[in-house]
């Protein structure tokens, strides 16, 4: 399947301002993206580069005034979700170096203080899929889905004690209890097709006998059709836009389309 995704951000600038963008396809769908271009509006040098999660990032200096970014891309997407119950767990020791840090309590998710509310969830799995799976649900069910009752601050502890949030909250919550029981787990920032309200979206991995699976706390079943933007171990690693000034975001538009392959 592919899709059309994008986003439009106005700017209201008032004093120069380094910024630094993630907004392109991550680095592990460059294979599948068959178009894409980014556009800020007055013009000014871009300068991209990986980061440490291997995420596609710009940086940049915003002048003062009205400032604009645009970006658009055509990506070729899975439209299912790939799933295995039979798959289990990887041992600690045999998991490879760069899904360690995806253990770790960070900073919106307190893992090292969730391990007996994570077992009691897990008590009645069997595989590492169905143990996950299980953690997924009692989020999606037990945490109640709505805007503005959390803000860029909330951590897991505190959606789990007000039983209310957003995705990047659920997802929060859905990481820890992972972590707590030594499944890695890692926070994922990107496009969703059929969202309603459209808006970035935000989700997990986990990583289980080998690879990376998805699970979104948000849905009844996880579904396909997504393009992910940046990973990291939670929000505080996958701003789409971080800046070092006085500047104030005035205006934002996410679009999220089927692409038939007669258009392209």
């Amino acid at each position: 399947m592919k899709l059309r995704v994008g986003c439009q951000l106005e700017y209201q600038v008032y004093e120069e301002t380094p910024v630094i963008l993630l907004l392109r396809p991550h680095n592990k769908q460059l294979d599948f993206v068959i178009h894409e271009e980014l556009n800020v509006e007055p013009k000014v040098r871009l300068t991209e580069y990986i980061d440490f999660y291997g995420n596609t990032a710009d940086r940049l200096v915003a002048p003062i005034g009205n400032f604009s970014v645009n970006t658009m891309a055509i990506v070729d997407v899975q439209e299912f979700s790939e799933y295995d119950e039979d798959i289990n767990s990887t041992p600690v020791e045999n998991l490879p170096d760069n899904a360690l840090v995806y253990l770790l309590a960070s900073r919106f998710c307190e893992s090292d203080k969730l391990s007996n509310l994570a077992l009691d969830i897990v008590s009645n799995s069997i595989t590492g899929f169905h143990k996950v799976e299980a953690i997924r649900r009692w989020v999606h069910y037990n945490i109640q889905y709505a805007y503005n009752y959390s803000n860029s601050s909330t951590s897991a502890l505190d959606t789990l004690n007000a039983r209310i949030g957003v995705c990047r909250d659920m997802s929060h919550l859905a990481i820890s209890l992972c972590r707590s029981i030594s499944i890695p787990a890692r926070f994922v920032v990107g496009y969703l097709y059929l969202l309603h309200p459209m808006d970035m979206h935000a989700w997990f991995e986990v990583y289980l006998d080998g690879k990376w699976y998805t699970f979104d706390a948000t849905q009844q079943v996880t579904t396909g059709g997504r393009v992910v933007i940046a990973y990291g171990r939670d929000a505080a690693d996958v701003a789409t836009a971080t800046f070092y000034g006085n500047m104030q975001l005035q205006y934002m538009n996410v679009f999220v389309e089927k692409v038939e392959d007669k258009v392209l």
